[in-house]
């Protein structure tokens, strides 16, 4: 064989990966006659077959669990998600916040990347603060909901690790909810749900709010908002008996979720750490001083 075409041989044209080490392959085996030793001085480079290939590489990203949900109703919005934390099998921490209040008529969970969902959060709340500044006034439900998808697109090619629900209410009191993949694709529904209990929530939403894969075909009845409360927290509570990432119940049996609901012109929000909450909160015609005052309430869930 003509030495130049020799892999490895002694030729300057040849790439370095082809150098020292296996250059002299043919030549080593030639000299041994055809026997391939694998100690001493002549040696050749061994490869293990069952190890398979090994590259370094950079993973820019983490799933940190989690899921969220948005139920509208005629004139109301829940938005909830669970607190807990998780990393591989670990959980660093079970009180965190995935949602975010833009204003009064809208709220954004977050579920996957919680470094990416604190990075998310923050461009849009810099955003809504410079419209606010610009127009005098806040977004609309759906003007919020463009923003998000054209903020998520822009990021398309290294893109925010996020899956996010919108929820709020629209210029004319109507709930309504946006479903939204990591790259802006969304849309416009009354029930969704992201993140790693999807699977499982999902399907039961779809059936007891839409009423969709009704055995009879019957159309089932428009739940109230807190009949829709109690029943994201009992999603929450079967969910975590079947994914770690999101949490189950606590000590007191009850499932530790933050939601907000949103209704008409004002937003009420909940804390993990209380446990109740007061039935007057959810009563459109409590007070005008309140309704009309369009400030936060607190109310709690646990």
């Amino acid at each position: 064989m003509d030495p130049l075409l020799r892999p490895g041989h002694n030729a300057p044209h040849l790439p370095a990966a082809m150098g020292p080490g296996y250059a002299d392959v043919f030549d080593r085996l030639s000299r041994q006659g055809g026997r391939v030793e694998t100690t001493g001085t002549n040696a050749l480079p061994t490869f293990d077959a069952h190890a398979g290939a090994k590259q370094a590489s950079f993973q820019p990203y983490q799933n940190n669990g989690g899921s969220v949900v948005a139920v509208a109703g005629k004139d109301f919005c829940v938005v909830a998600s669970d607190t807990r934390f998780g990393l591989g099998f670990a959980v660093p921490t079970r009180m965190i916040s995935r949602n975010l209040v833009l204003n009064d008529k809208v709220v954004l969970a977050t579920a996957g990347m919680q470094a990416d969902t604190c990075t998310l959060h923050k461009v849009l709340r810099i955003r809504l603060d410079m419209y606010r500044q610009n127009h005098g006034k806040d977004m609309s439900l759906g003007a919020v909901s463009q923003l998000l998808s054209n903020t998520l697109y822009y990021k398309r090619f290294f893109p925010y690790y996020t899956f996010n629900v919108l929820g709020g209410v629209d210029e004319n009191g109507e709930g309504f909810c946006y479903g939204y993949d990591a790259i802006g694709s969304h849309e416009k529904v009354k029930v969704v749900c992201t993140g790693s209990s999807q699977s499982l929530i999902q399907p039961v939403l779809d059936n007891q709010v839409d009423g969709k894969q009704m055995y009879d075909g019957q159309p089932v009845a428009e739940l109230s908002l807190e009949q829709t409360v109690e029943l994201v927290k009992d999603c929450f509570s079967s969910a975590g008996e079947r994914d770690i990432y999101t949490v189950g119940l606590d000590g007191r049996g009850q499932p530790p979720l933050y939601v907000k609901i949103l209704k008409l012109a004002f937003v009420l929000t909940s804390h993990p750490l209380r446990s109740k909450y007061t039935r007057s909160h959810f009563i459109q015609g409590q007070s005008p001083a309140v309704r009309d005052s369009q400030t936060t309430t607190d109310t709690y869930f646990t």
